[in-house]
């Protein structure tokens, strides 16, 4: 390698933040460009009234090879939700609950009408299969439908359409379980190695550790610059080394040279810079609105998820200062509910109004339709009192993952010239997918410079 490459990374996201320090680690003049006034991406946290509002509901998977390479956990203050869920339908509330962590639950999931004693055995024999198969390895081989395979392998309708729909609808954001298998099987490998947690502070306590790493590593870090174009240039050899090579990024604040740059943008942001066709651009999103209610109003779920067996009201409810208090302030109880984009189609508000039909509906619909939700769960309450705080609404949450599209993703070298790409649009969306990315872009960078 020649002295001191210098290297741009554009994009303050998980992936740009791992590919800086990665970058830095190895030698490399590095400064990472982002656009916000802070780094983070889509993860993110809102502080206002002593309350905590991540950009949507996020959760840590500590099962993740990245994050347990990237992340010192234990510096997070890591808040832990309980395995399983309660689910919420027509028949009442019935809790799920990982028999293999927690024995005595065995006789109330049971009981459930969304699970049968067929599924748990099927769910505990599926476990010990993919326990036994190295994780990268379930993206490789035959793709399908989450629904197909599950029914392929003799789950219920129950467990499939109760659970599974709702679970993984909070996963993917598709509770069609259109998605491809391989998510399925990799998260749910990951869900029983290990635990779903959120930092005491918020999600955004992850970007900020990977930042103070980069630093830490020699690497700058810029904010409110925003690039708008990318140019490869100088010449390449007739061999088989490439020389001379050089690229220049027009930003709003002026012109910036490099030995090369690391794109790790939004998949349309990074469409539209390096022009490769294949960054996938059709996006899955989620409204999330976050609410305080009473203290002495208690839905009977712990620290576990809320999650709606029919596709009326929302898909999920969190309840947050059960399993972080730090997000609310003292004697108050903070929870949000999430709504998916299918989840709007062809509903509106009590009224039918057009304007709080759709993922745009108002504030004030969405309060009506979580409070219509849980009073439904809990016929025995009153939610009055439910009062909105804060409505996330993220139109681009996650790309698109049918059947067959991790074939088709690009690769980090995709681009012309020394342009790389970094996001978990070149593994799988995923936190481990942005991380792994930012790892792999990095070590492409080093590789080819140092020829």
């Amino acid at each position: 390698m020649r002295s001191t490459p210098q290297v741009v990374v554009a994009g303050g996201g998980l992936a740009g933040l791992v590919a800086a320090r990665h970058l830095a680690g190895g030698g490399v003049d590095v400064a990472l460009v982002e656009r916000r006034g802070t780094v983070g991406g889509r993860v993110r946290t809102l502080e206002r009234d002593g309350y905590r509002f991540d950009r949507g509901f996020q959760v840590l998977f500590t099962a993740y090879p990245a994050v347990r390479t990237e992340l010192d956990l234990e510096a997070l203050a890591l808040r832990r939700f309980a395995p399983g869920a309660t689910v919420a339908g027509p028949t009442g509330r019935s809790t799920l609950a990982d028999p293999l962590r927690e024995p005595e639950t065995v006789p109330s999931t049971l009981s459930s009408p969304y699970v049968s004693a067929g599924d748990a055995l099927r769910v505990a024999r599926l476990w010990w299969e993919l326990r036994r198969t190295e994780p990268d390895a379930l993206f490789a081989g035959d793709d399908e439908r989450i629904d197909a395979f599950l029914r392929d392998r003799g789950f219920s309708e129950a467990f499939i359409e109760g659970f599974i729909a709702p679970f993984y609808g909070g996963i993917t954001l598709d509770r069609s379980l259109a998605t491809s298998r391989r998510v399925f099987e990799y998260t749910f490998r990951t869900l029983a190695a290990g635990e779903t947690v959120v930092p005491a502070t918020g999600m955004e306590a992850i970007p900020t550790q990977l930042a103070a790493r980069v630093r830490e590593a020699g690497g700058t870090i810029r904010t409110g610059v925003e690039v708008e174009s990318i140019t490869a240039t100088g010449t390449d050899s007739s061999g088989t080394e490439r020389v001379d090579r050089r690229v220049t990024l027009e930003t709003d604040g002026g012109p910036i040279d490099a030995d090369a740059v690391v794109v790790a943008t939004d998949p349309p942001t990074a469409r539209d810079l390096t022009g490769v066709p294949s960054i996938p651009t059709d996006g899955r999103g989620c409204v999330t609105q976050y609410y305080a209610l009473p203290a002495e109003i208690d839905l009977e779920t712990g620290r576990r998820l809320l999650l709606n067996a029919t596709d009326r009201g929302p898909n999920h409810v969190v309840p947050h200062s059960a399993v972080a208090p730090e997000y609310a302030p003292d004697g108050t109880t903070l929870l949000s509910a999430t709504y998916l984009d299918e989840q709007f189609e062809g509903a509106g508000s009590a009224t039918g109004s057009d304007a709080d039909r759709g993922p745009d509906a108002s504030d004030a619909a969405l309060v009506e339709r979580t409070r219509r939700a849980l009073e439904s769960w809990y016929p025995d309450r009153q939610f009055a009192a439910l009062e909105a705080l804060h409505t996330e609404r993220v139109p681009f949450a996650q790309f698109d993952q049918p059947p067959g599209i991790y074939d088709r993703l690009p690769d980090v070298r995709a681009p012309a010239g020394p342009v790389y790409l970094a996001g978990d649009y070149t593994q799988w969306s995923s936190i481990q997918g942005a991380m792994e990315s930012g790892r792999q872009a990095a070590k492409a960078v080093i590789d080819d410079l140092s020829r």
